[in-house]
């Protein structure tokens, strides 16, 4: 059962460059004056915790920092939860302008995680028309926490997460996205609870001025784990442009910024007020030429 989890991510790796052929023939030909593709459907990677359908560009790698600070509403003694800290550091990388791979690290249960995102369709009209852009999304997590007193199987600190972008810019200002996908875990804490966790995400993103914009998204868990009490995922936040870059502040309630932590382990209540201050800041560098 859980084999067919990792075959499937290979296969996703291995044929994803093969595929992404021709719609990368589709990218080349935006000089065409019969097509118009959306562009700047989302100016970041990342809504806010969740994956958008943008992706960097062939032979571009972008250092990205992820910083979640703890609940507000612990008050003045905790500095509205500036002494509390969760951070992701990652690496990722434009294989061509459709194929992202990427890699990172996270405080939040010393996870390590990596996946690979596939761009098979653009939104455009004209002479060829789409009205979406779709994105596949394929992702893994290893929880490398000691464990104390227990000896706990590699493959049962390991978690997957596939799952379908599709998003439309509706105008110049406003942009939707919706995220149907499965987290696997390999292990549950209870044998009551599924291994296999569905959820639905929506995302957007209004444009306020040429440089700052409002972007939100919710994930909905349609089979919960009924052992722990968690959450459905929520965020608020605001995008800002500088220097062709994109710093995002966000509010959300879970201190985990990979799918596998945020879908299943996110245990505050945004609706309670276990709200957490965070960010999402980028660096992008081009290594070599586009087209080399």
């Amino acid at each position: 059962m859980k084999n067919r989890y990792v075959v499937f991510a290979i296969l996703l790796f291995i044929s994803s460059p093969v595929f992404a052929q021709d719609d990368l023939l589709d990218l080349l030909d935006e000089t065409d004056e019969s097509v118009n593709y959306a562009i700047a459907t989302f100016k970041g990677t990342r809504i806010i915790n969740g994956h958008s359908t943008k992706l960097r560009k062939k032979k571009e790698l972008e250092f990205l920092i992820s910083h979640r600070f703890g609940r507000i509403n612990t008050g003045i003694y905790e500095f509205f939860g500036l002494d509390e800290a969760n951070s992701r550091l990652a690496l990722e990388y434009g294989i061509t302008d459709v194929l992202n791979i990427g890699v990172g690290r996270s405080s939040f249960d010393k996870t390590y995680d990596g996946f690979v995102k596939w761009k098979f369709l653009r939104q455009k009209t004209g002479a060829q028309r789409s009205p979406v852009s779709m994105v596949l999304f394929s992702s893994y997590a290893i929880n490398s926490v000691r464990s104390e007193g227990q000896d706990i199987n590699f493959e049962d600190r390991i978690g997957y997460t596939f799952e379908l972008l599709i998003a439309r810019k509706f105008n110049s200002d406003f942009s939707f996205q919706l995220m149907p996908g499965m987290v696997h875990l390999n292990a549950v804490p209870s044998a009551e609870d599924d291994n296999d966790i569905y959820y639905l995400g929506g995302g957007l993103r209004y444009k306020l001025t040429r440089s700052f914009a409002l972007t939100a998204e919710y994930y909905y868990r349609f089979n919960p784990l009924t052992s722990t009490e968690t959450f459905d995922v929520v965020g608020i936040g605001f995008d800002i442009e500088t220097g062709g870059h994109v710093f995002q502040l966000l509010f959300t309630n879970t201190k985990a910024q990979f799918e596998k932590g945020f879908i299943t382990q996110t245990v505050d209540n945004f609706w309670d007020g276990d709200i957490r201050f965070g960010f999402n800041i980028s660096r992008t560098f081009q290594l070599g030429q586009k087209g080399g």
